[in-house]
């Protein structure tokens, strides 16, 4: 597993959980419960439309909930948010503050995670700016993105033999097709619609978890054939 400093305590692989736009707090609180009960501990907070008293309350009580079972919270754009409710991270796009900007606002333990559609380029660049993770996508159609840019397999083979940092397959992922992007190099899948919108949430997460599992067991095994190769 690629990992820096920044991440001894949360690394960035397996199931990455992107909350729903909801601006009921309580029904957020329940649904990101529910997939903290099914094992996922790396959540990140995204809220493109509220404003800001309800994103700071919101992130403020899915802080105290994922900190109560040592799982990770990534706040979507925003350092200063991210810094202020004492969250583990921000996530960053292309017209978000930069690396450096977000470090002296985080300061030097947090994650920080940069967007990088389908440019190696740019994960290369953002890599040898201090990003401690990147991501690429969308890799399938996306409900939540619809427009977004096509990433391909390709690139993720590219980028597991180019990047020291952790790579994040993110768009349209379910558990059909998230074991393609583990094979292909991904060592964490975002997943939004098919875990928040499944009717029962907690299962869902369960079954995401056991797919973590199953990747975590065949990486092992690699690892050990090639050593003894």
């Amino acid at each position: 597993m690629k990992m820096k400093g920044s991440m001894n305590r949360h690394p960035i692989s397996g199931i990455y959980a992107i909350t729903p736009e909801l601006e009921d707090t309580a029904q957020l609180l329940a649904r990101v419960s529910a997939v903290l009960a099914g094992g996922i501990r790396l959540i990140q907070y995204r809220n493109k439309t509220g404003s800001a008293q309800l994103q700071r309350r919101q992130c403020e009580t899915l802080f105290e909930c994922v900190r109560a079972v040592d799982a990770a919270l990534i706040i979507n754009d925003n350092a200063q948010l991210a810094a202020d409710v004492g969250a583990h991270g921000v996530h960053l796009g292309k017209d978000d503050a930069t690396i450096a900007d977000a470090r002296r606002l985080l300061g030097p333990d947090k994650i920080i995670g940069i967007s990088c559609y389908n440019s190696l380029d740019r994960a290369r660049e953002q890599e040898r700016a201090g990003a401690d993770y990147v991501a690429f996508g969308s890799f399938f159609p996306s409900v939540t993105k619809p427009h977004a840019v096509a990433a391909s397999l390709d690139l993720l083979s590219a980028a597991r033999t180019q990047l020291k940092v952790p790579v994040v397959a993110i768009g349209g992922i379910d558990r059909n097709n998230a074991m393609r992007l583990f094979d292909n190099g991904a060592d964490a899948v975002a997943v939004l619609s098919a875990l928040f919108s499944a009717d029962e949430i907690e299962q869902e997460a369960r079954a995401f978890t056991r797919l973590q599992a199953r990747r975590n067991l065949q990486s092992r095994y690699e690892t050990e054939n090639t050593y003894v190769q």
